[in-house]
C-alpha cells in the first residue's frame, strides 16, 4: 500500500536515507559523505509540507518498505522558463533487503498519479551516472534524459 508519510515513519525513513547516501558515497566518495540527507527535525517539517509530499510504501503491518520524496515546482513569471507545474522526484528508495519486489515501481507509479492528479505537465528527477541500477530502473519506467550535467575534476 502507498500512503503519505507520517511522523511515526521517521526512524525507518532515516534508515533508508542512510542507505541512499551509502550508495552515492560508494559511487562518488569525492562528493558524498556517509550520513543522511535530512535530519529527523527536517523530516518532520517535510512531512507536513504539502508542496513536498513524501509517499511511502508499507507492508500489511504498516512498516515502511520504501519512500518517494517529491517536490512541486513551478516557475511563475520567469522570463525564460514556461509556467508549467512539475513534480520533481527528489529521492526514491526501497529498502535494500526488499528490492526486486516491484516496490519501487509502485512508488514511482504513485508519484505519476500524484503528478497527474495535481495538474502537473511533467515529472522529473536527477540520477547520478554512477548509479547504473537506478538509471536502468528509471529507463524501464519510460523516463528519458531531459538534460545532462557534466563536470571536469580539477
Amino acid at each position: 500500500m502507498i500512503r503519505y508519510a507520517m511522523e511515526k515513519d521517521i526512524p525507518k525513513i532515516g534508515d533508508l536515507l542512510a542507505q541512499v547516501c551509502l550508495v552515492h558515497h560508494k559511487g562518488r566518495p569525492d562528493i558524498f559523505n556517509i550520513g543522511r540527507k535530512y535530519s529527523d527535525e527536517e523530516l518532520l517539517r517535510l512531512i507536513v509540507n504539502p508542496e513536498r509530499p513524501i509517499l511511502v510504501s508499507v507492508d500489511e503491518e504498516d512498516r515502511v518498505m520504501g519512500y518517494c520524496f517529491c517536490i512541486f515546482q513551478q516557475h511563475v513569471g520567469n522570463s525564460v522558463m514556461s509556467d508549467i507545474k512539475t513534480l520533481y522526484i527528489d529521492d526514491l528508495c526501497v529498502d535494500e533487503e526488499l528490492r526486486g519486489k516491484h516496490i519501487g515501481k509502485e512508488l514511482y507509479e504513485a508519484a505519476v498519479k500524484l503528478a497527474k492528479d495535481s495538474g502537473c505537465y511533467n515529472l522529473t528527477l536527477n540520477v547520478w551516472s554512477c548509479n547504473s541500477s537506478a538509471i536502468r530502473f528509471y529507463e524501464a519506467q519510460g523516463l528519458v534524459p531531459q538534460k545532462i550535467g557534466m563536470e571536469m575534476i580539477l
